[in-house]
């Protein structure tokens, strides 16, 4: 039963978001937009988290902005900038978020949904998802900044060839071009994605959340981006987490990590 739009759970390190629309193959409304960045926001500074994983319920992750809301929210152009900004702040979020996030993807992902994955630090489908970017059977642009996350992650010639047919893609044309990370079978995906989570939640939080910055440093070329991934790196060197993870080599062990 569809009662909240988007669910949050946690337990272990790992929290889990999802898009909770089914009957509506999760389409996300302005409010869920908003929402979304506001969750990640709060997850990604709560130092018990290590890593989010965002899925969709039912059988697709997500068909994108709910476009049934389009005439009265997006039907001139100040509106359609304001409706803008609300999704690219949840790109944004999921971007910028300090530990990593991992798309679960089962069916469709089109459109903002597909700008959802493409944000993300992971993506990881089933064999029968599907991917699209139909903004120009609307008749719209994509924001500058989330195509820059779809350039990334697919690469420029099927960024360009999403953005200028709005076709459709299968998970193995997503695999081959670099979106998706691997494609698992549907009775095995919750465990994959629950293993790469918990993994990811084990390890030393200070190190991931450093080797993000610094993976963010390298693709932006930033000089801000950069100076924070020094600090972040830095800040490992006298870390409780260091000393616990020599400790641990030492005593061949398993070392337990507290982010400090």
């Amino acid at each position: 039963m569809e009662t909240e739009p988007l669910l949050v759970m946690t337990a272990g390190g790992v929290a889990t978001i999802v898009i909770n629309r089914p009957s509506r193959k999760n389409a996300v409304t302005q409010a869920m937009w908003v929402d979304l960045a506001r969750h990640v926001l709060l997850l990604s500074s709560n130092p018990d988290i290590r890593v989010i994983v965002l899925s969709g319920a039912g059988q697709d992750f997500s068909a994108g902005a709910d476009i049934s809301e389009f005439d009265t929210l997006r039907g001139d152009a100040d509106s359609a900038r304001a409706y803008e900004a609300t999704n690219s702040a949840a790109f944004a979020a999921l971007r910028n978020s300090a530990i990593p996030v991992i798309a679960a993807i089962r069916g469709i992902c089109f459109g903002g949904g597909f700008g959802l994955a493409a944000a993300c630090d992971l993506r990881i489908a089933t064999p029968d998802a599907l991917f699209a970017v139909p903004a120009a059977r609307l008749g719209l642009a994509y924001p500058q900044d989330a195509m820059g996350d779809i350039v990334w992650a697919a690469g420029p010639q099927m960024a360009r060839y999403l953005i200028y047919t709005a076709g459709r893609i299968d998970a193995q044309a997503a695999l081959s071009a670099g979106f998706l990370l691997e494609t698992v079978e549907p009775e095995r995906f919750d465990a994959r994605v629950a293993e790469i989570s918990r993994t990811i939640a084990e390890n030393a939080p200070l190190s991931v959340r450093a080797s993000k910055a610094a993976i963010r440093a390298v693709l932006s070329r930033d000089a801000g981006d950069t100076a924070l991934a020094r600090a972040a790196g830095d800040a490992t060197f006298l870390s409780d987490d260091y000393a616990e993870g020599r400790a641990a080599f030492a005593g061949r062990r398993t070392p337990v990590f507290k982010g400090r």
